[in-house]
């Protein structure tokens, strides 16, 4: 079995070590809850999650996933917050340094299309967090350039990370290379100094 087929998986298997040690959280696009359910399954009992989404159907699916799984999981369900909000309002409910993020971007799978994230939106988000993520965070972004805002988003991130200081990031881009052109792609981010 394939497991570096996708970007979601290569970005699981990124951070999976990482969250033995990460005390708080982000998933910043909760969509159907499987990002916040493997962060639950792999975090410290004592970590705190975030998961955030501007959509009300994307937060229940969220809850209710987790609620199934909740024997399948290290950490108390208290210890998640579900917030109904878009992701660029982080700085509204985390006053603490971030340990891992991670960004699932596009729409909701089975949702309404017309509802995406936006390009300018999550740059804002990603740097809010780049200034508040821990020295050795980690922050993992799933993009699908295969629609339109997608595509808009994947070129926004590039040219912003492209610029990141590599005293303050390490930054790695991975696409596969022999695959639809529009594939999904991930953004890898390390942060390796501090960053102003």
């Amino acid at each position: 079995m394939q497991k570096l087929s996708n970007s979601i998986q290569l970005a699981h298997c990124l951070l999976k070590d990482r969250l033995n040690e990460a005390k708080i959280i982000v998933d910043a696009t909760a969509g159907n809850g499987n990002d916040t359910l493997f962060l639950a399954q792999n975090a410290l009992n004592n970590a705190q999650i975030y998961a955030f989404d501007i959509q009300k159907e994307a937060i229940e699916n969220t809850k209710a996933l987790l609620i199934k799984n909740k024997d399948n999981i290290n950490l108390p369900l208290e210890n998640i917050s579900f917030i109904h909000d878009s992701h660029e309002n982080i700085d509204n409910y985390i006053q603490t340094k971030i340990d891992i993020a991670i960004f699932n971007l596009g729409y909701l799978p089975g949702g309404d299309h017309k509802f995406t994230t936006k390009d300018d939106t999550t740059l804002k988000t990603i740097d809010k967090i780049l200034n508040n993520l821990n020295i050795n965070g980690y922050v993992a972004i799933v993009m699908y350039p295969g629609h339109e805002e997608g595509s808009k988003e994947y070129q926004s991130i590039k040219l912003f990370v492209k610029d990141l200081p590599k005293k303050s990031f390490t930054v790695g881009w991975y696409k596969m290379i022999n695959h639809n052109f529009n594939a999904p792609a991930l953004c890898w981010i390390e942060k390796v100094g501090e960053y102003a």
